[in-house]
């Protein structure tokens, strides 16, 4: 019974999360024609204001870890759930940009907190022998509705449904989501005394070469979830891009079911590296759409279609390693501080991705988007086989 994976918390965990990235994705591919559309607003500017999301997400994010070491994890997690779930209401009510930007940044603030909350709480409630299963599955929740959501959001959008309408969907799916998390039952903590300052209890000294390679990593995905029905258009592919996060999902869920039983085994750094190759062929793939397409439409949409499920397979695969890595980093005592580093990196690396993925599609285009991307996850790769797997093995604690 000590080893059991699946419990009504565990269950609950899995339900709140997926309702949460729900919500998120089914705005992700809707935002670009949102302000284009509500608020004639540029290709550099669109990136600009949506890339407000992650910054505020990312400079909360070593703040909560600290909270979220120190107190007891459940309460801040609640309150942060219901904070995002309350935003929804408020794109609904505004027809500013200005006010759209504030609470585009709030929102950040909330997903900030709930995420690292989330990742948390599902080491807390599930065995140590079998995190990595657990981290695999909780990911997946995310892969899912990576799957429904960008395609749910775009169907409504060309189905001519009101934003307030898309909006409102959001809103309900998170109320839900919010009555899930509530339900989850956590171990009782006891408040850890902190030093009033201490960098180590913000950000994982020691996961900083790992951040690194995550951030250079996440950079050409932000551009990718954010642009990828744009560059479509642009290059004229007459497909539904919905699909494309589909296949990245069904990707993911394919890999994380046996990732992370591998990485339970041990193999963290490898089977980080194996993902790296996927991916680099992947965007590659990706920046040549708009050449292919000059010749035949046929192949240019085998290709598209075929780029989301190899992103998928790879990320999928290096997610609950990269995860665990941390982890294993940190003492008990640090896995919120842990869990905040490891979002952190990503969320910078995903802003970056759409501001300046949004600057380079202005000023050459989208393919450049991503030929520039693949360069990055070669380097990001290089660094990592070099210079962070040596790092890990040097300094992990478990």
């Amino acid at each position: 019974m000590e080893d059991r994976l699946v419990t009504r918390s565990f269950i609950c965990i899995l339900a709140a999360n997926f309702l949460l990235y729900f919500g998120f994705w089914l705005l992700v591919p809707v935002l670009p024609f949102y302000l284009k559309e509500t608020f004639s607003c540029g290709e550099a500017a669109v990136g600009t204001i949506l890339s407000c999301y992650t910054v505020s997400a990312l400079c909360t994010r070593p703040f909560m870890g600290y909270l979220y070491d120190g107190f007891a994890r459940k309460p801040i997690y609640i309150m942060a759930y219901l904070l995002f779930t309350a935003i929804f209401a408020g794109y609904v009510l505004t027809s500013f940009l200005t006010v759209f930007i504030l609470l585009r940044a709030v929102h950040g603030v909330a997903f900030g907190t709930v995420t690292v909350g989330g990742n948390t709480l599902v080491i807390d409630i599930t065995p140590s022998n079998r995190r990595g299963e657990a981290l695999g599955y909780y990911g997946l929740t995310n892969n899912v509705a990576m799957s429904i959501g960008p395609m749910t959001g775009l169907f409504l959008h060309d189905s001519h449904l009101s934003y307030e309408h898309i909006f409102s969907i959001g809103l309900l799916t998170c109320v839900l989501g919010f009555l899930a998390a509530v339900s989850v039952k956590t171990p009782k903590k006891i408040p850890v005394k902190r030093p009033p300052v201490s960098l180590d209890r913000f950000i994982l000294l020691k996961g900083i070469p790992a951040g690194i390679a995550l951030l250079l990593l996440s950079i050409p995905y932000g551009a990718t979830t954010n642009y990828v029905a744009v560059y479509a258009r642009e290059i004229g592919l007459q497909v539904p891009t919905g699909f494309f996060f589909t296949l990245m999902a069904v990707g993911m869920g394919i890999s994380r079911i046996f990732a992370g039983k591998f990485v339970d085994r041990g193999y963290i750094t490898q089977t980080i590296s194996y993902g790296f190759y996927v991916v680099i062929a992947a965007f590659f793939l990706l920046s040549c759409c708009s050449t292919v397409i000059a010749y035949s439409e046929a192949w240019c949409s085998f290709i598209f279609y075929l780029v989301p499920f190899m992103l998928g397979i790879g990320f999928g695969v290096m997610f609950p390693a990269y995860n665990t890595l941390y982890v294993n980093l940190a003492p008990n005592n640090q896995r919120g501080t842990a869990t905040s580093t490891y979002l952190t990196s990503w969320d910078i690396g995903i802003g970056l991705g759409i501001s300046t993925g949004g600057y380079i599609a202005q000023q050459y285009a989208f393919d450049a988007v991503y030929l520039f991307g693949s360069i990055l996850c070669v380097a990001s790769m290089l660094f990592f086989n070099l210079y962070v797997s040596p790092h890990y093995h040097r300094n992990k604690v478990r």
